[in-house]
């Protein structure tokens, strides 16, 4: 159970200044500010007061969160799982009553992605996309797509985005790109007007990184082991361009796994996000492992797109000394990647004989200096991991 402040103690900061009350409770996580808001009124009005408000709404907009959506049966509620680097603990986002009314029982739910106040889930059964505000407490059933209905293995994570408006607006955008008859083509989702838009990306070279009218949107529409094929899009979704870098790398087999590796056959997992790639290469470290499927990380290295778009060109490796810290056996492996304000954030989780290890690791572009970080346990002993992905933290409506 996680500890909380007494009333004596909330009573005694209190008597604290009030500019120094300010400055310690904008940089709480979202749950300790309602919990400190729900027992003593002079910090409901510190809370209240609009300059709180703003300066609060901006700092957790550039921060970033981890999400992580997990299950054991379908009667479980729902629970989103929120960590954040500032933090030591986990925080749980209940959902569960909000979406009762419209998700029929035993419906299967994946988690897809988050941004600002909005999560995205899959609905397997229905087959259906909707959006939740647990701020609001409100749930969106988005349209489908021009592609028609689609299950949770349709979605992949590396090929789609949701970008939330500014704070207190109530709209989102979700795009994702798609392969469809050999072309690569965007789909843009917009909540204000409630409507799907198509567009085919031209294929031209361009500098995939130039920021002349602001950073550019990468989104996967495909993954081999030699090439890809990447939507670049503008800050405003406009002229939508493809990007076919090659990987001209070592390649040790014909086969990798994409976002998500199981067994022992490939041992080389990708994981892509806003234009960056991490290669995780495992193995095991003995026959006996080999036989029964178990491996190690033994190599980690990053990758973005080169200047013209055309090849993945080398960044960096994650140290030696570092991969030692992490190293740890493992029969299921997924991750995400997201590129944020200078930093590449990067998840592995791995579980082996049913127990999840979560480890973010990070890396400074302008340093560029590797760090991680082992994440706490939060009871996911025997749960099936059903989404996890990065996002700015909730703000307040």
């Amino acid at each position: 159970m996680e500890t909380r402040p007494n009333s004596t103690t909330v009573v005694g900061f209190t008597l604290l200044p009030s500019e120094l009350i300010h400055y310690i409770i904008v940089r709480l996580a979202l749950p300790d500010i309602f919990h400190l808001k729900s027992v003593n009124k002079f910090i409901t009005s510190v809370i209240s007061d609009q300059d709180f408000l703003r300066d609060y709404n901006l700092q957790s907009s550039s921060s970033t969160w981890l999400f992580v959506y997990k299950k054991r049966w379908h009667r479980d509620p729902v629970v989103i799982h929120g960590f954040t680097r500032s933090s030591e603990r986990w925080f749980t986002v209940m959902i569960g009553d909000i979406l009762k009314p419209v998700i029929p029982p035993g419906e299967d739910l994946y988690f897809l992605t988050a941004s600002g106040n909005f999560f995205l889930f899959a609905l397997n059964c229905s087959r259906e996309v909707i959006s939740v505000n647990p701020m609001t407490k409100s749930v969106r059933k988005i349209p489908h797509s021009p592609l028609g209905p689609r299950g949770t293995s349709s979605w992949r994570r590396s090929g789609i985005k949701l970008l939330a408006g500014p704070s207190g607006s109530g709209h989102f955008r979700f795009l994702f790109a798609e392969m469809v008859d050999d072309s690569p083509s965007l789909f843009e989702y917009d909540s204000r007007t409630n409507k799907w838009k198509t567009t085919v990306a031209s294929e031209r070279i361009i500098n995939p990184f130039d920021s002349k009218n602001g950073k550019r949107i990468f989104l996967s529409a495909s993954n081999g082991p030699r090439r890809s094929v990447v939507v670049s899009i503008g800050p405003d979704s406009n002229e939508p361009v493809v990007v076919q870098p090659i990987f001209l790398g070592a390649v040790e087999d014909g086969e990798l796994a994409v976002g998500f590796s199981r067994g022992s056959v490939i041992n080389r997992l990708h994981i892509y996000g806003d234009g960056r790639m991490l290669i995780v290469r495992s193995g095991p470290e003995s026959v006996d492992d080999a036989n029964r499927g178990i491996r190690v990380v033994k190599v980690v290295e990053l990758w973005g797109l080169g200047s013209n778009g055309r090849q993945w060109a080398f960044v960096s490796r994650v140290p030696d000394g570092l991969i030692d810290e992490i190293k740890k056996p493992y029969g299921v492996m997924m991750g995400c990647l997201e590129e944020r304000e200078g930093k590449i954030g990067a998840i592995l989780m791995s579980n082996f004989e049913g127990v999840w290890d979560i480890i973010w690791l990070s890396f400074d572009l302008e340093k560029s200096k590797w760090a991680s970080k082992l994440l706490p346990e939060f009871k996911m002993q025997g749960s099936n991991m059903a989404g996890v992905t990065f996002s700015s933290g909730l703000t307040i409506c």
